[in-house]
């Protein structure tokens, strides 16, 4: 059990990347007291550790999405061993989620470009690959540096599946579309039309992907209705690139407060699903860890309370919680101006 005040007290005793968070999104904090917090990550914690980590090419660990001394035939690349996550792609995932300003990477962009390249064919940094979710990756990190992504914004475009989603296995083959692969890509195509205000194709793509995964309720088989897989209730932080109805919801959050728009109320299953997760302190517990190599850990153990799904969670809720009890007031509201017109 946390022993604290509350929840949001243990979460403010954190590491600036996930603290100014904290601030703003849990606290309501006034803007000049997160952001300065905010300002913290380039020189306190995981951030300063990942910038002090960076090679003098641009990249880090050497490499653009596995490090450069990865042996694809050695025991990292076994079955079960997962993947390193020390390489570019991965370390600028976690500065730009945990809200480094770019203005901190000044040059990175034109490092990558020139020198780093991807592990399937050399192809350009900046050009992308053939995996949707690198590609996502790739399309938020660059609107985030200011690199031009936008033939990688086009290729979501040509290679969405008649489902609505993607697959990462397109390329052997499969025609069928991923929650994995779908919600990676759906968050690399709002952070782009964020970034740089994307176009009417891409929202009309980044709708219909939605839809594949509300179809199923962000955790059913359409055909079978039955749960897609334990992952889906599995939570783990940092999320990489699995699924979980936490991740998928905090996308939902993101792109409903992004258009303004009123939450689906086919999401309310996966809130329910985190809501049975929350312990009776008001935390979650870390239930997985996703094997592999990194530069250092950023949370706890499984099977101990995470500061991280912690803050997720409970901006999830409270994010339903209030949007709902907004509409609620809303149609109160029309309810008693409907009485009070057929009463005039």
């Amino acid at each position: 059990m946390v022993e604290v005040a509350s929840v949001t007290d243990w979460l403010v005793d954190s590491d600036p990347a996930l603290r100014w968070q904290v601030e703003r999104d849990l606290l309501g904090a006034p803007k000049e007291v997160w952001a300065a917090t905010r300002r913290r990550v380039a020189s306190e914690g995981f951030g300063a550790r990942l910038l002090a980590l960076q090679d003098q090419d641009g990249q880090w660990a050497g490499g653009s999405f596995f490090p450069a001394d990865f042996d694809f035939h050695g025991p990292e690349a076994a079955d079960g061993a997962g993947q390193p996550w020390t390489a570019t792609t991965w370390t600028l995932n976690s500065l730009r989620e945990w809200g480094l300003d770019p203005s901190y990477l000044a040059g990175t962009a034109e490092k990558l470009d020139a020198n780093s390249r991807w592990d399937y064919n050399g192809l350009p940094y900046w050009g992308g690959e053939v995996d949707c979710c690198i590609n996502a990756y790739t399309l938020a990190n660059g609107a985030w540096l200011g690199a031009d992504v936008s033939s990688i914004a086009q290729w979501f475009l040509d290679h969405q599946m008649d489902e609505g989603g993607w697959n990462c296995e397109w390329v052997e083959g499969s025609r069928r579309s991923s929650f994995h692969s779908t919600l990676n890509a759906l968050k690399g195509l709002l952070s782009f039309e964020a970034a740089t205000g994307g176009n009417a194709d891409l929202s009309e793509a980044r709708r219909g992907a939605e839809e594949y995964l509300l179809r199923r309720r962000l955790l059913h088989r359409q055909t079978t209705g039955e749960l897609v897989a334990p992952w889906v209730t599995t939570f783990a932080y940092p999320f990489r690139w699995k699924y979980s109805a936490l991740n998928a919801v905090d996308y939902f959050r993101a792109a409903s407060l992004y258009s303004g728009a009123a939450p689906d109320p086919r999401v309310e299953e996966a809130i329910n699903v985190i809501r049975s997760a929350r312990r009776e302190d008001g935390t979650w517990l870390q239930e997985a860890r996703h094997p592999g190599r990194v530069w250092f850990e950023v949370d706890v153990q499984p099977g101990e309370p995470s500061k991280w799904l912690a803050f997720y969670g409970t901006r999830a809720l409270a994010w339903w919680d209030e949007a709902r009890e907004a509409g609620s007031r809303a149609t109160a509201a029309s309810a008693r101006e409907g009485s009070a017109s057929a009463e005039f």
